[in-house]
């Protein structure tokens, strides 16, 4: 199946560029606002890829069925993020519909998937960028349900998130399913990954 990004009379020499949404340091490695980061990282880790600096990020780029796709965590800090997706999505004419941007989703229970194609910013920081950057939402996103505080916790939902998953929650196993979706979603498009892992 062709999927939109690749209909040939596009300029971009990328098929698809993954943005994984985090805060660079090593005390944000292992929060819910990072788990973009530990995505599009498993995707570089799968597939024997290196990252390099450039667009105010770490870029790397992997081959997923013989398509070139690039991965990019951004190193602006969540709130500048699209300064880093508008300089990398410039640099190789990618339109929106082939920039997926993967994410923590407070309003999505935790381990829940949902793949889709533009919507609302929802008060996400990282998102609101991005759009700004390409004077668009409608690029494709993959939200990440990490959930919101429980009862009788008494963390603000900014504070939850940039605190660590917890043992139970499992983050290996959200991670590995994202990457999953992620690749389903490059080789047979948006739909068929929505039906499998939405």
């Amino acid at each position: 199946m062709r999927l939109p990004w690749r209909r040939g009379d596009r300029a971009s020499s990328l098929e698809l560029l993954v943005v994984g949404l985090g805060n660079p340091g090593r005390e944000y490695v292992g929060n819910r606002h990072n788990v973009g980061w530990m995505i599009v990282e498993e995707l570089a880790r799968r597939h024997g890829a290196s990252w390099k600096s450039k667009f105010s990020g770490q870029l790397a780029e992997i081959r997923l069925d013989g398509h070139r796709v690039g991965l990019l965590k951004p190193e602006t800090f969540m709130n500048e993020s699209g300064r880093s997706v508008g300089a990398a999505a410039r640099f190789f004419k990618l339109e929106p519909d082939a920039i997926l941007v993967v994410h923590d989703e407070i309003d999505l229970e935790p381990g829940r998937l949902q793949a889709r194609s533009g919507g609302g910013l929802a008060g996400h920081n990282g998102l609101r960028s991005i759009a700004a950057h390409l004077k668009t939402s409608d690029f494709l996103r993959l939200r990440v349900g990490v959930g919101r505080p429980g009862r009788g916790d008494p963390r603000r939902p900014a504070d939850y998130v940039l605190s660590n998953f917890t043992a139970e929650e499992d983050a290996d196993t959200l991670v590995a399913r994202a990457a999953d979706a992620v690749e389903k979603l490059d080789a047979e498009g948006l739909q068929r990954a929505q039906t499998e892992f939405n």
